[in-house]
């Protein structure tokens, strides 16, 4: 039987976190061995903010660097730029005109960017979903790892893959979301009732770069309450829930299966604990990251050979849709 299909993407934009870690690339490399996968560095969404050049080069550079540091073997899965398949930029301007305006309007993310970029509310911002769509539908894909905060997008995803099959035909495969349930959403260890944040201060984020001993100062600065007991309480302790989410998805267990673990110690105990798996795990991983940096020719290769895999997954998918739709395929 063949592997079903995973795709996921994260935005070069930013200094990686713990968070991205933890809530997604640690859950790509358990992927890779059961699904048939492509990782891609999503540039063409990044610019739906504006980037410095300089950096958005670097950053995705840093991001496929991260990925392979990781653990993310490029003979199982691919590893590849958007924007170096072009087909993502076609099927998602053919997705596009299958898209309508009230489902643009409904989505919180355009709201919540919108808000947060007043100067430079573009025409991409509002139509991102749809490219997001092409993203995914382009592969087949299956099943989508995703957080909370993209959930609204999968859910569109799925209902423009049902609009273009039901006029022309079972073309599409209709994805299914998929939520891990450990560490889907690390939280900010400053402010835990907002999610940890690549574009944040850096107060509350543990950025996956930086120096363990800074790493090491923040989990042990991390806020918790006055309770004074370890417990998992999302809503009354959420400082320490974060802690513990972090803990439990660092060491592959559920929260109840960490939870003894800490019965009778007190915050001090479970904050250096959290900062001694934290570090045990990133300090090897840049190692391995600062190497790749510094071999870019070797990222390249990677990169190319990810691309051309995407592609030839891609660009059947593609084809059938520009045949659906009426276009005359080139001679």
């Amino acid at each position: 039987m063949s592997k079903k299909i995973i795709l996921s993407g994260i935005q070069p934009s930013g200094q990686l976190s713990i968070g991205n870690y933890l809530g997604a690339i640690k859950n790509f490399v358990n992927y890779q061995d059961t699904y048939d996968t492509y990782y891609c560095i999503v540039d063409l969404h990044a610019i739906t903010v504006r980037q410095n050049p300089v950096a958005l080069k670097e950053n995705s550079y840093a991001l496929a660097a991260w990925y392979l540091a990781a653990g993310l073997n490029p003979e199982k899965c691919s590893i590849f730029i958007q924007s170096h398949v072009t087909e993502h930029a076609e099927m998602g301007w053919i997705l596009s005109t299958f898209t309508q305006m009230g489902e643009l309007e409904r989505m919180t993310q355009f709201k919540d960017k919108a808000n947060q970029h007043k100067q430079n509310i573009n025409a991409g911002l509002f139509t991102y979903p749809a490219l997001m769509a092409g993203d995914i539908l382009l592969y087949g894909t299956d099943v989508v790892p995703t957080g909370h905060d993209q959930k609204q997008h999968i859910e569109l995803t799925r209902d423009i893959a049902k609009r273009f099959n039901g006029i022309y035909g079972d073309i599409l495969t209709v994805p299914e979301p998929f939520i891990p349930k450990v560490a889907a959403r690390i939280k900010d260890l400053q402010n835990p009732l907002k999610k940890m944040s690549k574009s944040s201060d850096g107060a509350g984020t543990i950025f996956l770069n930086e120096p363990l001993k800074s790493i090491e100062k923040k989990i042990k600065r991390a806020v918790t309450d006055n309770e004074m007991n370890i417990a998992y309480d999302e809503k009354n302790q959420a400082g320490l829930a974060n802690l513990m989410g972090i803990y439990a998805a660092c060491e592959n267990k559920q929260i109840e299966e960490v939870l003894p673990l800490f019965e009778g110690k007190g915050y001090g105990d479970l904050k250096k604990a959290v900062a001694e798996k934290v570090i045990e795990i990133l300090e090897p991983m840049q190692n391995r990251y600062n190497e790749l940096m510094n071999d870019k020719a070797e990222l390249d290769n990677i990169l190319k050979k990810g691309a051309e895999k995407a592609r030839a997954k891609a660009s059947p998918t593609l084809i059938k849709v520009k045949e659906a739709v009426g276009f005359i395929a080139p001679s």
